[in-house]
């Protein structure tokens, strides 16, 4: 059986296309394969800021709360029967831990610290802060509060996230994450 020359003709085009479809996926795959890793980096890095955000408001709120109106205050509690910073850097590292990520990983924070904070474990717990002020390099103590004020405590720290992404110029770039929150203090 001979193929007439309209069948021939009909095979090479059908070879050619092919072909070049082929040689569109392998240029188009690539692409496409750093573009859903894109996405699944920077998801990752929003998972990570979602938690910390989340750690840095439970510490504020384990900060700002009386551990017990009517009960004598604990070891390490400060005035006012208020749990003691390592409680509150407890109180971050929990959430973390239960998101998987590594607390040890906190970086401190730069520049020095504002009278009335502490550092345990680089989390930085400022109580008796001025909530929702302009923002400044460090958060303003709250010695007699106007009208217009309101007191509370702050909770902030930093965590790395690096990134992988290969053949871009984001492969192996190391961002600092920001994590802070303020409660009112509760009395």
């Amino acid at each position: 059986m001979t193929e007439s020359p309209k069948m021939k003709v009909r095979v090479e085009k059908l070879r050619n296309i092919e072909a070049a479809e082929i040689a569109e996926a392998a240029l188009v795959m690539p692409v496409v394969f750093l573009f859903l890793l894109g996405i699944i980096w920077f998801g990752r890095a929003f998972n990570i800021y979602s938690t910390i955000t989340q750690a840095a408001q439970q510490g504020a709120i384990a900060a700002a709360r009386p551990t017990c109106a009517t009960c004598a205050a604990p070891n390490g509690a400060v005035a006012g029967n208020f749990p003691g910073d390592t409680a509150v850097a407890n109180a971050v590292i929990s959430v973390m831990q239960a998101s998987n990520l590594d607390p040890t990983q906190i970086v401190p924070v730069s520049g020095s610290a504002a009278p009335g904070c502490t550092a345990p474990n680089n989390i930085v717990v400022c109580r008796e802060v001025v909530l929702n002020a302009p923002p400044q390099s460090q958060p303003q103590q709250c010695t007699a509060p106007q009208q217009s004020q309101v007191c509370g405590t702050s909770v902030s720290f930093q965590y790395p996230f690096q990134f992988y992404l290969p053949f871009t110029s984001l492969n192996m770039t190391r961002v600092i994450l920001n994590a802070q929150a303020q409660s009112r203090m509760e009395n």
